[in-house]
């Protein structure tokens, strides 16, 4: 290769620069958020595994975990290592231990099927939305300014509402979880009696139960958002020449 100035480089000395300036995949492991993110796999790992024996062991490591997910990413922010594995390891973490509670709950109220839907609608509405930001060519799932939902625009656009909506699931789940005495409890009749008790923990339930609503409504509207950008990418591909 001819410089400017007529200097003579060679291609091998240009790759070697190259790679210098490269940074190795190891590196891109040990990011510190990415390491933030293997100790949530592990509290997580461990919280579940005693889940029956000590439940409040299993709800102060679960909700720490989960804590940590905002920790993560001021780390990467911080420390200007945002790495797409990084977003990947963070969101597979929340939608596999949010999976797993909800399978433990379907296991203990009926009917059973209320969670099961929950934790369908939950994969689903995130799996298309990463997918559907790919098709968009957009960098981040976050990324909705051109939806036509206020309450999305809302969800994604303002990190107070979407951490209200976010935390009040997973303490709704958790609450349930704690709350509960036997394997055969029926939900509604648990929910009504909790609610109407008139207690600190009645209140924490209600404000929960609604955050949650607006978090499955957002989990819709998500889902259908995504999917009709997966159908529009199809129709523009069709009528290409």
């Amino acid at each position: 290769v001819l410089l400017p100035g007529g200097i003579q480089v060679s291609h091998s000395l240009i790759m070697m620069a190259s790679n210098k300036q490269r940074p190795a995949k190891l590196s891109v492991y040990l990011y510190i958020p990415n390491i933030v993110g293997y100790m949530r796999v592990v509290l997580n790992c461990f919280a579940f595994a005693v889940c029956f024996s000590n439940k409040t062991l299993f709800s102060l490591l679960y909700f720490f975990s989960f804590c940590c997910d905002s920790v993560d990413g001021w780390c990467a922010r911080k420390f200007n290592q945002v790495s797409t594995f990084g977003a990947v390891l963070d969101m597979v973490t929340d939608r596999v231990s949010t999976a797993c509670l909800l399978v433990i709950l379907s296991q203990i109220y009926r009917p059973s099927l209320v969670f099961l839907s929950l934790l369908a609608l939950d994969i689903a509405s995130h799996w298309l939305q990463m997918y559907s930001t790919f098709l968009s060519g957009k960098t981040s799932h976050k990324d909705v300014k051109d939806s036509t939902s206020w309450l999305f625009r809302l969800y994604y656009g303002n990190r107070m509402f979407m951490g209200y909506c976010c935390v009040s699931c997973e303490i709704l789940y958790i609450i349930l979880f704690l709350i509960s005495k036997n394997h055969t409890e029926n939900l509604m009749s648990v929910v009504v009696e909790s609610l109407t008790q008139f207690s600190p923990l009645s209140l924490l339930l209600a404000l929960s139960i609604f955050g949650w609503s607006i978090k499955q409504i957002i989990n819709v509207i998500q889902m259908k958002t995504a999917a009709d950008v997966c159908v529009l990418y199809d129709i523009d591909k069709q009528h290409k020449p």
